[in-house]
């Protein structure tokens, strides 16, 4: 079941909302009507899968808010305002925002929307976790070229003949080629 949090000072708008999404029985819903300036201890303390917000515009205090939120915890965030302000929007969407809604909050557009926030976001993330393991990938790779290239010089080894020795030690130690090359560059470096 996803935790929903719901943050608005309005009571009847954040009605309609909690009524939109109550009606999913895999959804928990909690509402909280405290200001915007209070989004962070809701956020710590209720740990919500989902966050909704709606407002009449965000302001400065309630994006950066939103951006150490999502630095500690990301999650959908959808934001429904009232005023349009470009940018206002790219704020948002910097911060973490997944859906930005202006001047549209109607019962049956809230859970079509909080579905496409969690779907984008989940794609956000999957994208995120790739490029995580192509930039720690590259990072190991260049270790090894590294480690390789001192290998040849130190033994007049071939770089086949390096990368096998690399490779069989990190066998022999249960551990990464990586790791073995970053021990083979720091020795390297210790003997300079």
């Amino acid at each position: 079941m996803l935790r929903v949090l719901v943050v608005d000072q309005d009571p009847d708008r954040a009605e309609i909302v909690e009524k939109a999404l109550r009606q999913d029985p895999n959804l928990s819903v909690e509402v909280a009507t405290a200001g915007p300036g209070h989004l962070l201890d809701l956020l710590r303390t209720l740990e919500p899968d989902i966050l909704i917000v709606d407002l009449d515009l965000p302001d400065r205090d309630m994006i950066e808010q939103l951006r150490v939120a999502t630095r500690e915890q990301p999650r959908p965030i959808v934001m429904f305002v009232d005023q349009s302000d470009s940018e206002a929007m790219k704020a948002a969407v910097g911060a973490g925002v997944s859906a930005y809604v202006v001047d549209g909050l109607t019962a049956g557009r809230v859970k079509p929307i909080l579905d496409t926030a969690v779907a984008r976001f989940q794609e956000f993330e999957k994208l995120r976790r790739e490029l995580d393991i192509a930039r720690t990938s590259l990072a190991e790779r260049k270790l090894i070229d590294r480690a390789k290239g001192i290998l040849m010089r130190a033994r007049g080894l071939s770089e086949e003949d390096a990368y096998n020795l690399l490779r069989s030690k990190a066998m022999d130690e249960q551990k990464k080629v990586a790791e073995i090359a970053q021990s083979v560059i720091t020795a390297s470096e210790l003997l300079k």
